[in-house]
């Protein structure tokens, strides 16, 4: 049972689209720099791919908080006094 929650605990944050990104940008990075012999502009370059991704999901999941809140909103009865 033990072990099924350490598993749990290592695999659950991968169920986070910006945490998938995040590490294959850093895995993109680390390989190109490494054994891939290319250029500072590609490593630059895929690292700036992968923070404009997490920026757009964190936007988007922000987008989708703000209306789920507005349509609560409406939901509330009316203020008396």
């Amino acid at each position: 049972m033990a072990a099924q929650g350490w598993w749990a605990r290592l695999v659950n944050p991968l169920r986070s689209r910006k945490v998938r990104v995040a590490l294959a940008t850093v895995i993109a990075a680390y390989a190109a720099e490494w054994g891939l012999g290319v250029s500072e502009e590609v490593v630059l370059t895929i690292l700036g791919v992968g923070v404009s991704l997490i920026l757009g999901i964190a936007h988007e999941d922000n987008g989708v908080k703000q209306v789920v809140a507005r349509s609560t909103v409406g939901a509330l009865p009316p203020r008396q006094g």
